[in-house]
């Protein structure tokens, strides 16, 4: 069952969001438990895991960010606000959709498509890697980014770091969409990018990792397609 989150300060906005959600859910045959709130204090002190979370960017007391800097950065948050200028940060959050109000049935129906086609590729999808007889299970989702060097590669995620010998062009064709490779050495999680500066993609566990000169305007535009897709 899919634990869904809504948390909207204004009645009639929240209610509606419970009815398309609940229709989506419905329309699609998953099942669901949806939960509402009308406050970043309110949705912080639910002890439910949940799957998706769409919250409200201007809130009483905690606003949008700072609920989002709370929660688990496993949860694909859709956020819902009426003002453009905060995208950008909202992706820092880990943010996969940003919705525009008003919100249409479309829009949404788009949104939770994406939202839970994430969670079930994120709970699917992983790396297996046998060293010295063990076998380690890495999930994609966790991956920061890889690099290589002198034939060892150094799989950084947010927990850990794992190093096997390899190849960076073989450990590069297993990764999805998300990936991209920066520069000889490195392929980043573009997920997992706050910005750019000075030649370096700056992370959101703040590292930073270098870009090739020749490979910078293709990681803008690649960033760049890959926030648009998640805007919507």
């Amino acid at each position: 069952m899919f634990i869904i989150a809504i948390c909207e300060d204004e009645p009639y906005m929240l209610e509606e969001l419970r009815k398309q959600v609940e229709t989506y859910m419905n329309s699609e045959q998953l099942p669901a438990s949806i939960k509402t709130c009308m406050s970043g204090e309110e949705l912080l002190k639910e002890k439910d895991p949940f799957d998706v979370v769409l919250l409200d960017m201007m809130l009483p007391g905690l606003n949008g960010l700072e609920v989002a800097k709370q929660i688990s950065h496993k949860i694909p948050i859709i956020f819902i606000t009426s003002y453009r200028e905060y995208a950008v940060e909202a992706f820092d959050m880990n943010a996969v959709h940003y919705l525009i109000k008003p919100v249409t049935k479309e829009r949404l129906f788009l949104a939770l498509d994406r939202a839970i086609k994430r969670t079930k590729k994120a709970d699917n999808q992983a790396l297996i890697l046998m060293k010295s007889g063990k076998t380690q299970v890495i999930p994609i989702r966790d991956i920061l980014y890889c690099e290589v060097f002198n034939h060892q590669i150094c799989i950084h995620t947010i927990h850990e770091t794992y190093e096997y010998f390899g190849t960076l062009d073989t450990l590069e064709a297993k990764l999805d969409e998300r990936f991209f490779r920066c520069h000889r050495s490195f392929v980043v999680n573009l997920s997992c990018v706050a910005g750019q500066e000075n030649g370096m993609a700056i992370l959101t566990n703040g590292e930073s990792i270098l870009i090739a000169r020749r490979r910078q305007s293709d990681f803008m535009r690649k960033l760049l397609d890959f926030l648009k897709n998640e805007v919507i």
